[in-house]
């Protein structure tokens, strides 16, 4: 087994030309006909903050479960974007994940390379469009004052972005190959991705939920091994250096860790699993 999966893994990197390609022929379809290109790729997720701003920071007062001194250092705003920004990511690469078989159908029956090279591509698609929301990122932590920390930039951000890429991976490949057998997971997967939403803490901080004296203990650990919630607490903690409350707990952490190592695994299992019958339904 360790032998096969280093062997494919070897050839999905000999073939990473292909994977350059694919993304961007992708890239291209996209915006070839909007005027306004890759400006959507941060106008989108801009918008969505400004709107959530408005409903939840101002009127639901989602903010409160943040320290007073964050005010300083960007507040509920930069909260937002730093969750907000990377969860676009992470949503677009779920709403791709069961068609990520399906699109490339063609090329899967008539081009000899490995499979995986495709789930693989569409997960880098939705990457490269997420370094392209940076800018206006950096833009909201100099305006706004935020506090990033060497142990910010050089441990949290990097951990986030790995792991990012890493369930992504896991869950497109489980879901890509699923979906081919069994179309209903398409749906399914929408109506997830909704509930990952707010189950990962994107909206308001996971202290309002693990301080509350209304959510029993056990829900609370459950809550914590969501392993989404971990990697988008790294991400947001890179610009609020020294307030615990914005980091992940213990818990939090290794459930992101060892949730998305977990996930790879049962994605490639399953994807290597039902690589027959997939290209037979192809």
């Amino acid at each position: 087994m360790e032998v096969a999966v280093a062997s494919r893994t070897l050839a999905v990197w000999e073939h990473r030309k292909v994977v350059g390609l694919l993304v961007r022929r992708d890239l291209k379809v996209k915006y070839q006909q909007s005027v306004l290109g890759y400006a959507w790729t941060m106008l989108e997720p801009l918008a969505m903050t400004m709107v959530y701003f408005f409903v939840f920071g101002l009127i639901l007062n989602a903010n409160r479960g943040m320290p007073d001194e964050t005010t300083e250092y960007g507040g509920f705003l930069l909260f937002l974007v730093a969750g907000i920004l990377p969860w676009t990511t992470f949503g677009q690469i779920l709403g791709e994940a069961p068609r990520a078989m399906i699109t490339h159908a063609k090329l899967i029956t008539t081009m000899k390379v490995p499979r995986e090279i495709f789930p693989t591509a569409t997960v880098g698609t939705k990457f490269i469009e997420y370094l392209l929301t940076w800018p206006i990122l950096l833009v909201f932590v100099v305006v706004l004052g935020g506090r990033p920390s060497v142990m910010g930039v050089f441990v949290w951000l990097p951990l986030a972005v790995v792991l990012t890429f890493v369930f992504g991976l896991g869950l497109t490949l489980f879901l890509s190959s699923v979906n081919v057998l069994l179309r209903d997971v398409e749906r399914l997967t929408r109506i997830v991705t909704r509930l990952l939403f707010y189950g990962s803490a994107i909206l308001f901080p996971a202290s309002m939920v693990l301080t509350s004296d209304k959510v029993p203990g056990w829900a609370m650990t459950l809550y914590q091994l969501n392993p989404l919630l971990g990697i988008f607490q790294m991400h947001r903690a890179v610009w609020f250096a020294g307030f615990e409350e914005l980091t992940p707990t213990t818990l939090a952490l290794s459930s992101s860790v060892v949730g998305s190592i977990l996930m790879l695994i049962i994605g490639y299992w399953t994807f290597r699993r039902l690589e027959m019958s997939v290209l037979k339904e192809l």
